[in-house]
């Protein structure tokens, strides 16, 4: 038995013996990176604490060895709209160009790769970073060094001549931008006659969100020149240089907003004795947002095309709002040329009061400027409405000598309707007819909505301009008024939520009276649809 433990512990020795054998390279290896993993903690207490690599330095590092293939993409500030086969016009917005003796250039590397130029407390020598520390007399000198951009000095979305020598220019710009520092404008024009002389000018800000901007505010600068611009016709570019203000640095970007080409203005259309101007009506629509209803944008169209006649133009603008079902019912007054649709969307990337809607309604008055005799800024949740046996022809040549008046606002409920013919047919009416009663509760003041003649303004807002020659006036309220159906135009349902059949009623402590000025025209604005486009929208869903 003791013969076969000595044999048994004998086999497991040579056993082991085997196994150390064959791992003996594996073996070697462990064993050296536990040496040096030992010499290296032993070693770094005595390492200098200041020695660091900073993120920012491995990825510069990284950069080195794997560049990439754009550091900046600029496109150019002045673009024709293109139309799209769906018969809306995409609307790009640009960032900034830089301009030298009228033409754009950005720097450009030796492996073709557009350089960032940066104006910080930084040294760029062959990609060394080094930065501004000096020691003065004990006293240690501390550098800030800036990267990039927290917002954008000027973003364009348009420019448009305004006159035989004025012009205005429509975007962005950095909100603490305006409201801390002393940004300024110039504007001049580059003929592209090379004998004519170039013409610059000051150019005259106007902040139009009443202080409701976010990261970014709208501008309109008005370029007015001292004399007549581009007289010869020959065709030339307006450069905007804005500059941020800043004492020590004074940065300005040179930003080519608009290109005439030779033979293309036509100087009779400034002309005031000579105005013919396209539309008598013309709505300028803020941006359109969420969930929207189609049933509601087909009564709020057919109702309005109706009311404004057939010299009447609409102007919307899809922020995202406009979904296929939405778009399958503005394509008929698309088509009959009832109904411009602009894609606004890009315009997200910049962080604006409400979808920019300050910037799109400034964008539209000087689009439209010389096109129409009144524009009218309101929702799509709002109705115009004028007293019975009036017409709006009427009613705006009472207010001819103003250039601006104000709506009052005639607040309805979005959830409470009339059941006077009975149930089954109160839910078979469209949304106006049926939400008949008016909120009548005693309030200091409403909003308003307002129209403007606007060859008259320079800018605006979206309840009343604030820039403009000529008188405004706020008493129409025996002559026009809105209809507001507050949140209705984003409820995809059914907007009856109760059914009453009184005059007068009193709902969540609020009261309400029975109105019908809208239910009245009710038929009427469906008889005009049919008439008008057919009945290729009577299924339409909410």
């Amino acid at each position: 038995m003791a013969k076969e433990k000595d044999q048994n512990t004998k086999d497991n020795k040579n056993l082991l013996i085997c196994f150390l054998w064959n791992f003996s390279a594996e073996l070697k290896l462990i064993l050296m990176a536990l040496l040096v993993l030992c010499t290296l903690a032993t070693l770094l207490p005595f390492i200098p604490s200041s020695f660091s690599i900073s993120a920012s330095e491995l990825r510069f590092c990284i950069s080195r060895i794997a560049a990439p293939d754009v550091v900046n993409s600029t496109s150019l500030a002045v673009v024709n709209d293109p139309g799209l086969e769906n018969g809306v016009i995409k609307r790009p917005l640009t960032d900034k160009a830089v301009v030298n003796n009228g033409d754009i250039k950005l720097p450009v590397m030796n492996n073709g790769d557009t350089k960032r130029l940066f104006s910080g407390n930084t040294i760029v020598d062959n990609g060394d970073v080094k930065p501004k520390s000096v020691l003065n007399n004990g006293v240690t000198k501390r550098s800030f060094t800036g990267y990039g951009w927290a917002a954008y000095t000027f973003v364009l979305m348009s420019a448009y001549r305004g006159g035989v020598n004025g012009f205005a220019a429509i975007g962005l710009s950095s909100k603490p931008l305006h409201v801390y520092a002393h940004p300024s404008y110039r504007c001049e024009w580059v003929p592209l006659n090379q004998s004519e002389n170039r013409v610059l000018t000051d150019g005259s800000r106007i902040l139009t969100d009443w202080g409701y901007g976010r990261v970014y505010t709208t501008v309109v600068v008005n370029c007015t020149f001292p004399a007549t611009v581009n007289s010869k016709n020959s065709g030339g570019t307006l450069l905007l240089h804005a500059t941020t203000g800043d004492a020590d640095r004074n940065v300005t970007d040179s930003i080519p907003v608009l290109t005439e080409s030779p033979n293309s203005v036509d100087f009779h259309l400034y002309d005031t004795n000579r105005r013919r101007e396209k539309y008598d009506y013309l709505y300028c629509g803020s941006s359109l947002y969420g969930n929207l209803s189609p049933q509601r944008v087909r009564e709020w169209i057919a109702y309005h095309a109706r009311f404004f006649g057939e010299k009447s133009h609409f102007v919307l603008h899809d922020a995202g709002g406009v979904q296929e079902e939405v778009l399958e019912v503005l394509r008929p007054w698309i088509e009959l040329g009832r109904v411009t649709l602009h894609d606004i969307r890009d315009q997200e990337r910049f962080d604006a009061y409400y979808h920019n809607q300050f910037m799109v309604v400034n964008d539209c008055l000087h689009r439209y400027r010389f096109d129409a005799k009144w524009i009218f800024f309101f929702d799509v949740d709002e109705f115009i409405g004028i007293p019975p046996n009036n017409t709006i022809s009427s009613v705006m040549e009472t207010l001819e000598e103003y250039s601006q008046f104000t709506i009052g606002q005639m607040p309805m409920s979005s959830q409470l309707c009339f059941s006077g013919d009975g149930p089954a047919r109160t839910y078979r009416k469209w949304g106006f007819e049926k939400l008949a009663y008016r909120d009548v509760k005693k309030v200091p003041r409403r909003d308003r909505k307002y129209a403007v003649q606007p060859r008259n303004v320079f800018a605006t807002g979206v309840h009343m301009s604030q820039n403009l020659q000529g008188k405004t006036y706020h008493g129409t309220g025996s002559l026009i008024r809105y209809f507001h159906y507050h949140g209705s135009i984003s409820q995809r349902r059914e907007p009856c939520r109760h059914l009453f059949n009184g005059t007068r009623i009193m709902f969540d402590n609020n009261p309400y009276v029975l109105d019908t000025t809208m239910r009245d025209v009710g038929f009427a604005v469906k008889t005009f649809e049919i008439r008008t486009i057919g009945d290729r929208l009577i299924r339409t869903r909410q």
